[in-house]
């Protein structure tokens, strides 16, 4: 299989996987608010990754989503990126973003992050998701990148190859 369906077929499983992922965090407050069983389960599936605090978190119909705003502006980002990312990049060319990029994108949720940790300010639920939103557009873009290095070049041979070449190297 080239190199480039494969891209594709990362692409496709991240898109299926995402949309999955949002989905699930809609579906919570659902189930609950209609009394149906299921809800509580996609709430502990979360709640390894986001401290669903209420004061910090969205709700539909008066029940809270799965995950606080910024996690879930971090998803919708992310679907944002999927989104936009054969439009910026050809599934042929599959290459880090410049260092630059990242750390732009990183900077604004970083330092509310911060600020709100050290108590110099309290974000509104709406900037936080739109700072996770503005970060989670360039993770894709790494995401897909790191999976097609893994699954385009021979990993295991290429680490033999190494690990055979230091191994036999003399002093």
């Amino acid at each position: 299989m080239r190199k480039k369906s494969k891209v594709i077929i990362i692409y496709l499983f991240s898109v299926i996987i995402i949309v999955g992922w949002l989905a699930a965090i809609f579906l919570a407050p659902y189930l609950r608010s209609q009394s149906l069983s299921g809800s509580m389960l996609i709430y502990s599936l979360f709640s390894p990754i986001c401290h669903q605090n209420p004061a910090r978190s969205f709700f539909i119909s008066g029940y809270q989503l799965a995950v606080c705003s910024r996690c879930l502006g971090i998803y919708a980002g992310f679907l944002g990126g999927i989104i936009i990312y054969p439009f910026l990049r050809r599934f042929s060319a599959v290459y880090l973003p410049r260092t630059k990029y990242f750390l732009a994108m990183s900077l604004p949720i970083g330092l509310d992050t911060l600020g709100n940790f050290f108590r110099l300010w309290n974000s509104s639920n709406w900037l936080r998701f739109s700072l996770g939103f503005i970060w989670g557009l360039i993770l894709p873009f790494y995401f897909i990148t790191g999976l097609a290095e893994l699954f385009t070049t021979d990993t295991a041979l290429e680490m033999k190859k190494y690990f055979l070449k230091s191994k036999y190297k003399s002093p």
